[in-house]
């Protein structure tokens, strides 16, 4: 029977999240311009559905939270069908290629497939065999490259949040605490003390932060991996951990609270305006904001401010959805740049992690609506 009365708002929004998820499926690179050569010969599709890189990584946990709180039915199954594919092609284990696996632990612990083979043998990996940095960080080697020595912001969501959720899922807490520990040595070498903001990546060869960039994208990492950390963790109010972490998170949000444009949108460099606004950033960044005022994160005098900097974001995004269902201004893969000007020229596509942070953006934004 046909519900009576629906909210229109809710109704609109869940048509346009299911055309944002119908083009993320479908997103297709028509020019080759985003098929990534690597060394070993093989090409990687970073923009179409059917391969493996942290760009479907990131795009899989969109459809999950969109399952977990709508309970549509096609986003598992989309999720499904991508690691049926996927699984039996595999790839070559790398911090980007590991974000998959937190999809893979979620949809295991619901008991829609049975990944335990491939959880264990990722997260031993990422435990034991990932290269490391001094102070044992983990290396954000890629595909293309090892970049010795460096920490990246983006292996908060790409490895520690997948190797925590996989600790919890198997019983394993030797994992989770290894993932707490990498929390906390990527806070301490990437969190820029001066602003709240983070720096896009930090290196032990030399000792400094390449660019100094303060990478909206890379920020928007910590927005949505922290309050999810936290949640996974639930721990006491009164642990040390999550303390730190949900200060570290404050200090993020209260930084960007006084960057955000009149139009809801951050720049690309969050501290130049003259770089362009750029929406996949937005997204994660109005996650985090919504996600942190639910989970009473926030202090109750900022908590009416952080939900109108969350929305405002939202709307932002809702503005720069095609019929077709793309978000557009999104930036392409950035790597960790000498120089600020990399990163104003990097291309802007749509692209599956673009889809994806709508996803949670929006997903998130739902809950607030009755």
């Amino acid at each position: 029977m046909a519900e009576r009365n629906p909210n229109p708002v809710k109704v609109k929004l869940l048509e346009t999240i299911g055309r944002v998820v119908e083009a993320m499926v479908n997103i297709e690179d028509t020019t080759g311009q985003f098929l990534m050569p690597i060394p070993d010969g093989r090409v990687i599709d970073t923009k179409g559905w059917n391969d493996w890189e942290w760009t479907h990584g990131v795009g899989l946990y969109g459809l999950y939270k969109l399952h977990e709180i709508t309970g549509d039915a096609t986003a598992v199954q989309h999720a499904l069908n991508w690691f049926s594919a996927r699984f039996r092609i595999g790839t070559t284990k790398n911090v980007n290629t590991m974000s998959p696996l937190l999809t893979a632990a979620l949809l295991h612990k619901q008991g829609k497939a049975d990944f335990a083979y491939h959880l264990d043998a990722w997260a031993e990996w990422a435990m034991y065999d990932a290269e490391r940095t001094e102070e044992g960080g983990i290396q954000h080697a890629t595909y293309l490259a090892p970049h010795t020595q460096q920490l990246w912001d983006d292996t908060l969501m790409m490895t520690v949040l997948p190797l925590a959720v996989i600790g919890k899922v198997l019983n394993r807490p030797h994992y989770v605490g290894e993932a707490v520990r990498q929390a906390l040595l990527h806070v301490k070498y990437l969190a820029d003390p001066t602003t709240g903001l983070w720096f896009h990546g930090w290196t032990f060869a030399g000792r400094h932060h390449f660019a100094k960039a303060r990478w909206a994208r890379g920020n928007s990492w910590i927005a949505v991996a922290i309050p999810d950390l936290l949640e996974l963790l639930a721990l006491p109010s009164y642990d040390g951990v999550r303390i730190f972490l949900t200060q570290t998170l404050l200090s993020l949000l209260d930084a960007l609270l006084k960057l955000q444009n009149a139009n809801g949108m951050w720049h690309t460099l969050l501290d130049d305006p003259n770089s362009y606004v750029e929406a996949s950033a937005t997204a994660g960044f109005a996650y985090g904001y919504l996600k942190s005022v639910r989970m009473r994160l926030v202090p109750a005098e900022h908590a009416k401010a952080y939900a109108a900097a969350g929305k405002k974001a939202v709307e932002a995004v809702l503005q720069r959805i095609t019929p077709q269902g793309e978000l557009t201004e999104v930036s392409f893969g950035t790597p960790v740049f000498d120089d600020l000007d990399g990163y104003r020229k990097i291309p802007l596509t749509s692209m599956p992690y673009g889809q994806s942070l709508a996803l949670l953006a929006l997903t998130e934004y739902y809950r607030t609506l009755w």
